[in-house]
């Protein structure tokens, strides 16, 4: 709905006075009391922040936690530095937002040509021990520079099964010297990630899996945040880093480990911060707490009694137009013309328009018309997701992020691609396919957000994160996973994709089938997600030329010709069954390939075990895991004829389920009943069956394979009786 003319005056009158004051820094920095140090070198020292005094602390010129030292660096210049840190600042600001910018140090790791780790810093200093600092995730971005190097930070208090709330980082790989490029920073040499909220340390962890042997072009590796803009990526910096140190923006707040008050609770408190009658507090966005601001008009230092002062338009014209006389009011811009509001307003109008412009171009008109998908306005989506305040994750497609609907449900909110006029089609037609896909092992779709640059689509919330997390944290983060789990994990995925491939109006290819795109609910019941490489073929259609997907679960075949069939799904979940029996990452150890060493395991002893998972395999067990090892076998057959199809995989899967309780439970051996079917029931076409991740339809084939599976199992039963 349009609004009227005098509406959007008004508002565009109120924006304009409420937003110009604050793009003014203050224009004074006071300290406290007169007789404190404010300037340490060309830096000015603003209270909350305060220097000692050179008789002694002087705890009046500053806030516990936010003391600066003023000493002198190696070229003999006072530089200030964060209390008892070698921390230099380089700014501290109080208005229009509390940062302080510092230089924080690089973090690397060395080696020798034959390996070995010559040098380690995890770059981490005590900057926070009163917890008054964030690192800014919203004007910061984490650098990771070498080849065959993975480097990561961590944050947050414990979130579920984890130490911290999140994790973030990313890979660098180099194929040789020549492969890293200057002013390119994607995974090559360099690759580059946001940071979430609530960062409180520079630490980095770098993931030692990769031999780094006779790489003289890249002897380190690095790790870093740096403000954003402040850094380009150059190969020379592979051999000879460009800084020490990077300038990096804290976000600080008045707070403390101990406390850490809102608004409401830090009014009533004697030790408020806020100052002074013009003195108003807002909520820290970065962390708890809470910060000071001038009201609107006024500007200068709000933790000072009278540090607010205002503003007088009329002595700055380049910033305050006025046409006419001048008179300056008391905290209000009189100097805001005319001109202004027809800006503003023709911005509206145009934002207004571009959002309509998306929406078509999105393909609005059609999916506004489907019953069982949500569209979602812009401003919908903001309140969904706190204006993207939480980041679930980030992959090749975009970010994803975490939401709440109205009535409390938690969804996953993720970005799409961007759509041009040609892809609309197909973009349009994927929302609507995955919007019919009904199934308990497929996240489900349940809206979209087409009033933006790059479609927001909203899924399903798993609780329980990914199984590639699930499988391979390391430490106090790795979990004993028992073979029954592992076993359900594998015929719910193999579930998901059956129906894919079979059950679906439309048969479709997933191409991007790993641990990573296989999420566990709150139950840990599997679901398939990440359809952005997928492919929606006609039934008539055997293959289509879009090579995609993630190195060591590509199919080769796909990898060499561009032919992406239902086959390719099956070799990349041949990859997850072996994962799930092994509980080993696709390389691992020493560089040794998992793929490889099973193969080879196989060649040799016609068995597994050497590759199995010692968590789960016992004598009772060890049959099983053979019988998964040779579907493994089977799935990653480089003839694609000659590799099952997701019918017979997650058939087979079952009846190893069944065999596995009925030896469990050899005084009850119908735990999971038979199903009984007409032949109308066996052969129906309804792609809305909803089936069971443990039993499904099937067919004449597989009831055969359960006899021959139930008289093993009985034969097993009677000898251990």
């Amino acid at each position: 709905m349009l609004m009227s003319p005098a509406l959007v005056l008004l508002t565009c009158l109120l924006l304009a006075v409420a937003v110009a004051p604050l793009q003014l820094q203050a224009a004074t920095l006071i300290g406290k009391p007169a007789d404190c140090q404010t300037t340490c070198g060309s830096v000015e020292i603003p209270y909350p922040f305060g220097i000692a005094t050179t008789e002694g602390v002087n705890v009046n010129c500053f806030l516990p936690g936010y003391e600066i030292n003023c000493t002198k660096n190696d070229s003999g210049y006072l530089v200030p530095v964060l209390a008892n840190t070698k921390i230099e600042v380089l700014s501290l600001l109080v208005m229009p937002r509390p940062e302080a910018r510092v230089q924080l140090p690089v973090a690397s790791t060395c080696y020798n040509s034959t390996g070995g780790v010559t040098s380690y810093s995890n770059g981490s200093l005590d900057l926070n021990p009163v917890g008054v600092y964030r690192i800014s995730e919203a004007y910061n971005e984490l650098f990771v520079l070498g080849c065959n190097t993975l480097a990561y930070t961590n944050g947050g208090p414990a979130g579920g099964r984890y130490q911290h709330s999140f994790y973030t980082g990313c890979v660098s790989y180099c194929k040789d010297s020549r492969s890293a490029q200057d002013g390119k920073c994607a995974g090559v040499g360099c690759c580059h990630v946001e940071i979430p909220p609530d960062l409180t340390d520079n630490w980095m962890y770098f993931q030692t899996g990769w031999s780094h042997a006779n790489m003289t072009f890249s002897p380190c590796d690095y790790a870093f945040m740096v403000e954003k803009g402040n850094y380009t990526f150059k190969v020379s910096d592979l051999t000879m880093p460009v800084s020490q140190t990077m300038p990096v923006r804290l976000d600080w707040a008045i707070r403390s480990n101990i406390s850490a008050m809102s608004c409401a609770e830090a009014k009533y408190s004697p030790n408020y911060a806020c100052a002074g009658p013009l003195s108003k507090c807002f909520n820290s966005t970065n962390g708890p707490g809470y910060f000071c601001n001038c009201t609107n008009g006024y500007e200068g230092n709000p933790y000072i009694v009278d540090g607010c002062r205002d503003i007088d338009e009329c002595k700055r014209p380049e910033t305050y137009r006025c046409y006419g006389k001048c008179k300056n009011k008391p905290g209000i811009s009189l100097g805001i013309s005319l001109l202004i509001f027809i800006i503003l307003f023709t911005l509206m109008m145009r934002q207004k328009r571009r959002m309509n412009e998306y929406f078509k171009k999105n393909g609005g008109s059609v999916l506004e018309k489907m019953e069982n998908i949500k569209i979602f306005t812009k401003d919908e989506l903001n309140k969904i997701t706190g204006n993207n305040s939480e980041v679930l994750g980030k992959g090749g497609f975009g970010k994803v992020y975490k939401g709440t609907l109205e009535d409390n449900t938690m969804v996953a909110v993720k970005e799409s691609i961007e759509i041009n006029e040609a892809q609309k089609e197909d973009f349009t037609n994927e929302v609507i396919i995955q919007s019919q896909m009904i199934h308990v092992n497929i996240i489900k779709l349940l809206g979209c957000c087409l009033e933006v640059d790059v479609p927001m689509l909203v899924y399903e919330f798993a609780a329980n994160g990914n199984l590639q997390d699930i499988l391979h944290g390391y430490g106090s983060h790795r979990l004993t996973i028992s073979l029954d789990l592992r076993l359900d994990i594998a015929i719910g995925s193999a579930e998901g994709l059956r129906y894919m491939h079979s059950y679906a109006k439309r048969t479709i290819r997933h191409g991007d089938i790993k641990p990573a795109n296989i999420l566990l609910d709150d139950k840990l019941i599997p679901k398939i997600s990440d359809f952005g490489a997928s492919k929606l073929l006609t039934m008539d259609k055997d293959y289509t030329m879009f090579p995609v997907g993630s190195m060591g679960y590509i199919d080769p075949v796909f990898y060499r010709t561009g032919h992406l069939t239902k086959k390719s799904d099956i070799y990349s979940f041949g990859v997850v069954l072996l994962e799930l029996i092994s509980r080993k990452p696709i390389i691992y150890g020493d560089n040794l390939s998992l793929i490889i060493e099973f193969l080879k395991a196989y060649k040799l002893e016609n068995s597994g075990r050497a590759i199995f998972d010692k968590e789960i395999m016992t004598e009772e067990s060890i049959y099983i895991l053979e019988e998964i090892g040779r579907l493994v076998m089977e799935c990653l057959q480089e003839n694609v004829e000659e590799r099952p199809d997701m019918n017979e995989v997650a058939e087979r899967l079952v009846m190893l389920r069944r065999a596995r309780n009925r030896k469990h439970n050899p005084q009850n051996l119908e735990v999971i009943p038979k199903l009984s079917f007409s032949a109308a029931d066996i052969n129906t076409n309804s792609s809305t069956t909803t089936l069971s991740s443990l039993s499904t339809l099937a067919s004449k084939e597989f009831f055969d394979r359960s006899v021959e599976m139930d008289t093993w199992s009985l034969r097993e039963n009677t000898s251990n009786l």
